[in-house]
This record gives C-alpha cells, sequence and structure tokens, in this order.
C-alpha cells in the first residue's frame, strides 16, 4: 500500500468532514505520497525526536494525532522547529501523516478509545457548536468524586490528577473528552452530567464550573489521548502489511 492509500483508508475512518474549520491535520510532509508503506511508527506527537528515531530507524510513515504543522509553516530551514521537522522528513523519505480532531470525533477514535480505557461503555454524544458529538457521556455506578478521581488515575497511569469541587459529592453521569477539554464543561453540564472527565481544564474554567454544579477531573494531556494510539497501530496493520511500533513520549513529568 502506498502512503496516499493509507491516508485515504485512514480518512475512511475519520473522515475530514469531522475535523474543527481551526485545525490543519492531513498529510503533512511526504517525500513521496506513491511510496510504498513498509514501517510504519505511531506516536501522539510529531516531534523533532519522533522524525529523527523515524529516520535512524528506518520507518519510512509516521501517524500522529497531533499534527506536526498545527500552526503552519512560515518559513523552512534548521533555525526553526517546524522547518527542521519538514526537511527531516524529506531528506530521510519519512510521510508525516496527522489525524487530529476528526480522530477525536469519530467513533472508536480519541474519546471512545479513552472510555475503554476508563472502563466506561459510552451512552451517549455531545459537543460544542463546532464539533456537536466530539465528547462522551457514561452512566456509571454512583461513587463519590473522590472515588473516581482515584480510579481515572489508575487506569490511565498518570502520575496525578485534579479535581476541582466536592470530593465527597455522589457521581454517576460522566462526561469525557480527552486533552484540552475545557471548551466542553459548560455543555457536558447541560447535558446533565455530574463530573467531566478531560486532560487539561485550566484553573479559572474549572473553578466556575465547579461552582456551577460539576466536577472537573483533568487526567493530563497526554493519558487522556494516549489510548488512541492503540487504534492507530490496528489500522495501520488492518490497511497494511507493514511491521508497526508506537512511540510512546511524554514531554510533561510529574516528580
Amino acid at each position: 500500500m502506498t502512503v496516499i492509500e493509507l491516508y485515504n483508508k485512514i480518512s475512511e475512518f475519520c473522515p475530514k468532514t469531522l475535523s474543527c474549520s481551526w485545525d490543519n491535520d492531513g498529510i503533512m510532509v511526504s517525500p513521496d505520497l506513491n511510496a510504498q508503506v513498509k514501517r510504519v511508527l505511531i506516536s501522539l506527537d510529531a516531534s523533532e525526536n519522533v522524525i529523527k528515531y523515524a529516520a535512524e530507524n528506518g520507518f519510512d510513515t509516521v501517524l500522529t494525532h497531533h499534527p506536526m504543522l498545527f500552526r503552519g509553516a512560515k518559513s523552512v530551514s534548521e533555525k526553526n522547529l517546524s522547518g527542521r521537522r519538514i526537511i527531516l522528513g524529506i531528506k530521510n523519505g519519512v510521510s508525516v501523516l496527522s489525524f487530529h480532531t476528526r480522530l477525536d470525533a469519530c467513533d472508536g477514535g480519541v474519546n471512545d478509545a479513552l472510555c475503554r480505557a476508563l472502563g466506561f461503555d459510552p451512552t451517549e454524544k455531545f459537543g460544542d457548536e463546532e464539533s456537536p458529538a466530539l465528547g462522551r457521556i457514561a452512566e456509571i455506578s454512583p461513587m463519590t468524586a473522590a472515588e473516581l478521581a482515584k480510579n481515572v488515575k489508575a487506569k490511565l497511569g498518570c502520575g496525578a490528577v485534579r479535581f476541582t469541587g466536592n470530593g465527597e459529592r455522589i457521581v454517576s453521569r460522566i462526561g469525557i473528552c480527552g486533552g484540552d477539554g475545557k471548551d466542553f464543561i459548560y455543555p457536558a453540564l447541560e447535558y446533565g452530567c455530574d463530573a467531566f472527565i478531560t486532560g487539561d481544564a485550566g484553573y479559572n474554567m474549572a473553578e466556575d464550573a465547579a461552582e456551577d454544579g460539576i466536577i472537573t477531573i483533568e487526567a493530563g494531556h497526554y493519558h487522556t489521548e494516549a489510548p488512541v494510539l492503540g487504534v492507530l497501530e490496528k489500522l495501520a496493520r488492518d490497511f497494511t502489511d507493514a511491521e508497526c511500533k508506537q512511540y510512546r513520549s511524554c514531554a510533561y513529568k510529574i516528580i
């Protein structure tokens, strides 16, 4: 299978029409769209270290969730980060394909993978005006917010979680949105959720939400999105006979 064929196949799973208008996912860089896909590296981020690892270890294709060129490239040289990533890819025959908000929203994507990792069975979708079906809702056995936070920490293997609100409050209807989910806190509240699990919510947003009646649990951007790496690997294996490997690395450290 060629690079462009793999991109098109994954796009059937998570169509570009699901991407937010501000997003910049898709084909980030490809020296040859018709090159055969033989070795695939799967990563949450298309960092310079990831592209170097791919180049040094013979991977011709990198699949990521976060776009390599999220803010676009204003110049391409070794003096700027985006330029170095592009040059590394082209010089070493590495194609980078990124699937961002469309992978968040699609069935079986980021938020469904997060629900599975948490042991939840989502029953509904919710979102905002631009992404009305990006988030997930799960009904769970009633427990305190503190118990839920501890369960999230254990299930996702986080060094820590942060929750805002009354830890003794009983919760059972949970909103879920991996990554930077602060914009979905109030939509979750409108859908009757007692608590909202995300990666990052922001101090002020979480404080306000707690006063308005919804518990916010933040488990970290990386840990709430990393479960989707298995989804991307399965897609690569289903569509190609390429060797596949996950590259798991988080820039944030808890000490």
